[in-house]
């Protein structure tokens, strides 16, 4: 089990990132939810993958959402393509950056979580739904209020 959360902690760190908006506070939901899975352990009938992204999500709404804390500054440098040379590109690719995870932090907390496990993580619906036990409908439909409300923001 630890190896293969080894090689999910990329992809539990980007959600961590999309829910918390926050470099340091993903690192932290991060080391969290991978202490909670060492020390709780996974039920047998739960793929690792659908299990830990539903811990890191319900430790995000339990700690993070609790505080409520919404840090607007984001220190996105490690996300940035670190091999463009073109300062202008960089420059907007952050303000991009900023702008979108400033859109999502206007989105509810539901909707958030579902469009950052499909846009961000890849996952299908059918993986959504299972990851956060809701019908795949729910799914479809704050997807889609997601989207509208994204495009509305930008």
């Amino acid at each position: 089990m630890k190896e293969e959360l080894l090689i999910l902690m990329p992809a539990i760190r980007r959600f961590a990132y999309s829910l918390t908006g926050s470099p340091h506070d993903a690192d932290d939901l991060l080391q969290t939810t991978i202490e909670r899975v060492l020390s709780r352990g996974v039920p047998e009938d739960v793929e690792l993958v659908k299990w830990v992204f539903r811990v890191c999500r319900n430790l995000w709404i339990d700690e993070y959402r609790a505080r409520k804390i919404r840090r607007s500054d984001v220190d996105a440098a490690e996300l940035l393509d670190e091999q463009a040379i073109d300062g202008e590109k960089i420059i907007c690719d952050h303000i991009t950056l900023h702008q979108v995870n400033d859109a999502m932090d206007q989105l509810p907390d539901d909707q958030r979580s579902i469009l950052a496990l499909i846009a961000v993580q890849g996952m299908s619906y059918k993986e959504v739904a299972e990851t956060l036990s809701i019908p795949m409908g729910t799914v479809m439909s704050r997807l889609a209020r997601a989207r509208i409300a994204l495009n509305q923001y930008l």
